[in-house]
């Protein structure tokens, strides 16, 4: 009777095990062909993902290598601004930020010298740093939509290259 015992709790390990199988390999088997992020996924973002470097967290829940070259967050109805350890994307040409709900933008984007577009559109923000003026690369800097002030769009412009093509409203 012991032996009968000791095949029925085998029967049952042996059911557990393939009843664990059948839930959670389709469900690994289904990932290895999903994309590696959301963001490869979505067409719209421009963000670079290097295989080395380290990463640097531009707003919460949002961290890049620090070699990404194009880095595209629009549209996802972010707050506030982003954190001032943008500065350490050195390596950044393009940063589009538009259709968001950003209020203000940290003057360390004024030293990302290689930056050559700026997308700021379709955000209510309240000011500009001067520090933009310090972007030597610059080529776009959008902000149609915005609330910019003129005054300080003028501060900015005249340290601007002569070539940067400004968009606005």
């Amino acid at each position: 009777m012991k032996w009968v015992y000791r095949i029925l709790v085998v029967v049952i390990i042996i059911l557990s095990v393939l009843a664990a199988t059948l839930y959670f390999v389709p469900s690994l088997f289904a990932r290895l062909f999903e994309p590696v992020s959301p963001m490869v996924e979505n067409p719209t973002v421009l963000e670079v993902l290097p295989l080395s470097g380290t990463l640097v967290t531009v707003y919460e829940g949002i961290a890049v290598s620090d070699s990404t070259t194009a880095l595209d967050i629009s549209g996802r109805g972010l707050t506030g601004s982003l954190k001032a350890e943008i500065r350490q994307l050195t390596k950044l040409k393009t940063l589009n930020l538009s259709n968001n709900q950003f209020t203000g933008l940290p003057a360390e984007v004024g030293q990302l010298r290689e930056l050559e577009v700026l997308n700021l559109s379709g955000n209510p923000l309240t000011g500009l740093p001067y520090e933009l003026g310090n972007l030597s690369s610059l080529k776009v800097l959008d902000i149609r939509g915005t609330s910019y002030s003129k005054a300080d769009l003028e501060i900015i412009r005249q340290k601007l290259p002569p070539t940067t093509q400004i968009l606005k409203d």
